[in-house]
């Protein structure tokens, strides 16, 4: 079986959602740390879309099925040989008159070897005294833990039983419903779940972990081990204010409860929009609320993404573009249009190097995908965020602006609340929403905004006024003749700059194509500014990225440390890149990758592999 035994409505799933959909799932687990195991059964609620269906076929991948029963009677299953990065189909007959709606219950267990599971030892963790698990099924890691139709094309309700530890915090992506129960003559509690919305495989999630939490309003709670959560929740104490915001642009929020979930540093993302509990990275955590854009980008997933869904992940551009757009679109509220532009320049900037990076552009640089015989993953990067987010300022600039294209946004989120849509479906509703505008939209050049390769078509006008500064001052830098390199240090400095200023001042030297700043010249930056001891990451990493351009060579110490005491694939997987195509960086960067693999998350581990060459 390979890649043609696929679904037809999905490249990445084996499910026949063409002939039976999930309704609901309802999920009852054991969570044992000492296994490291999910154990228990999932009943699936299924209903036949197709009168003549005889089978469902369910995506899994190292699940130990042990039992099948539909409404009650065993049936038999079988499952498929496993297929490149995609698992196994698991096959249960339907018995003939199975009724249009029916219950399928299956019994199994979880691999110790889970991808959507990391399981970390308690030294691991900040408070050194509890293991800790959480998931990411995002994007086809849910079959890992759950028989499911792990497609974003199918979307379901679900509940949740689940038993663990009575001193270990539970939390899903669900509302709770009450207190976690004792079992009697166990040392386990039960805890219980229900999400009344409709999801997506990948936004299924779970954590357990010895947790505190602080409260910032009447539906936002910040989750954190103790150690940690007084800063996170300072952090982000904007959080309500971002997400009234939200509502003010796309309607109602329809999930009751947003919470934040600060994990431990491995977690691969900045930030993951699971419904009621949005997992964040603790690298975001910087004593200055720079970084507090990732939780508007998260809560703004509340509708791009989690309500209007995509079909496939070759359309996954419709969730991050999207989002961007109403990210940039929060911030402009709160800290005015010129930050919005600035935002969207920095995005640029990490655009360019993503382009300027690809291996396979054909692939990886289109905004929508072709995902036959791909596993979306291996081309996953910042192309769908932030072209997503040109296309769409492109057109808002195009159409009018702010006051003319505001309701389109409402109308949007309204009109596919609840679905999964793909481009198509996007620019036909485009189309109709301003049909007395039908000439402006034909001038747009969608062909190559859709599958051109590279930088997109059309680079809008920002308003350059905050990068300006950041301008004068890395042209003073780059034009310095070394030997008057100490004049530098008066006049502006790096310090005058606010955080995303310095972001995007270490920008401008990186993308410098005439000249590469020296060793000399970084050496009196380190000197001046305590390069070294920065806390802000985003500024951290491009400032060792300028490191290695220059072949610094007493710095790979230094970006190595960086790389290996978080995980968040935004760094690690640049850093890592940069270093092996270093001949003087290269064993030293593949030794420390072998060293830490293990306490990377599943995805930056298979990636980075794949990067330094290895097995993935």
């Amino acid at each position: 079986m390979g890649i043609d035994a696929l679904s037809k409505n999905d490249p990445s799933s084996f499910a026949n959602t063409e002939d039976v959909v999930v309704r609901h799932a309802h999920i009852a687990w054991l969570v044992d740390f000492k296994k490291q195991t999910l154990a228990g059964s999932v009943t699936l609620t299924l209903e036949k879309v197709n009168e003549l269906a005889d089978k469902v076929v369910l995506d899994t991948k190292d699940l130990n099925v042990k039992k099948a029963s539909l409404n009650g009677n065993r049936v038999d299953f079988f499952k498929g040989p496993s297929v490149a990065t995609f698992g196994e189909n698991l096959t249960i007959k339907l018995p003939p008159n199975t009724p249009k709606i029916f219950d399928l219950v299956i019994d199994y267990e979880t691999s110790s070897n889970a991808s959507a599971l990391q399981w970390l030892r308690p030294e691991q963790t900040a408070g050194k005294t509890h293991p800790y698990l959480f998931s990411q099924c995002s994007s086809i890691h849910c079959r890992t833990i759950l028989p499911c139709q792990d497609t974003p094309f199918v979307k379901f309700t679900y509940s949740a039983e689940v038993d663990a530890d009575a001193d270990m915090t539970v939390l899903l992506s669900a509302i709770s419903s009450g207190t976690p129960q004792v079992l009697p003559g166990t040392s386990l509690k039960r805890h219980r779940y229900q999400q009344k919305v409709t999801i997506p495989s990948y936004l299924l999630a779970i954590v357990v972990a010895k947790l505190a939490h602080r409260t910032i309003s009447p539906r936002v709670n910040v989750w954190c081990e103790e150690e940690n959560v007084d800063a996170a929740t300072w952090e982000f104490n904007q959080a309500e204010e971002q997400l009234k915001l939200a509502e003010e642009f796309c309607g109602e929020y329809e999930w009751g409860r947003y919470d934040l979930l600060i994990l431990p540093p491995s977690f691969g993302y900045g930030g993951m929009e699971h419904p009621c509990i949005t997992f964040v990275t603790p690298t975001c955590v910087v004593g200055d609320r720079s970084q507090a854009d990732v939780i508007a980008h998260e809560i703004s997933h509340s509708w791009t993404g989690n309500s209007v869904g995509i079909k496939t992940f070759e359309h996954f551009w419709l969730n991050e573009g999207w989002t961007m757009f109403v990210q940039r679109k929060i911030e402009a509220k709160l800290f005015g249009e010129k930050h919005r532009h600035f935002s969207a320049i920095l995005g640029l900037n990490e655009l360019r190097n993503t382009v300027k990076d690809s291996k396979y552009p054909e692939i990886e640089t289109t905004l929508v995908k072709n995902l036959t015989g791909i596993d979306f993953e291996d081309i996953y990067n910042n192309v769908p965020y932030e072209k997503g987010h040109t296309l769409l300022f492109y057109l808002e600039t195009l159409l009018g602006g702010n006051d003319v294209f505001g309701p389109f946004i409402k109308a949007y989120c309204q009109h596919f609340k609840g679905h999964p849509i793909d481009t198509d479906m996007f620019k036909s509703f485009l189309y109709k929403f301003f049909a007395s505008k039908k000439a402006v939209l034909d001038s747009v050049d969608w062909q190559t905004w859709f599958y051109g390769t590279g930088m997109p078509p059309v680079i809008p006008q920002y308003d350059m006024t905050l990068s300006e500064e950041c301008t004068k001052l890395a042209d003073r830098w780059l034009k310095c003749p070394e030997k008057e390199v100490d004049s530098l240090s008066s006049g502006p400095s790096f310090k005058d700059l606010s955080p995303l200023q310095q972001r995007e001042f270490l920008d401008q030297l990186e993308l410098s194509e005439h000249q590469i700043i020296s060793v000399t010249k970084l050496r009196k930056m380190d000197e001046w500014y305590n390069m070294k001891s920065m806390r802000n990451t985003e500024s951290k990493y491009r400032w060792l990225r300028l490191c290695i351009r220059a072949k610094w060579e007493d710095k790979i110490g230094e970006v190595i440390d960086f790389a290996t005491i978080q995980g968040r694939m935004k760094f690690v997987r640049p850093l890592f890149r940069s270093m092996y195509a270093w001949p003087a960086a290269r064993d030293r960067a593949v030794e420390a990758f072998k060293k830490h693999r293990h306490e990377y998350m599943y995805l930056t581990a298979r990636q980075v592999a794949l990067d330094l060459q290895l097995d993935s």
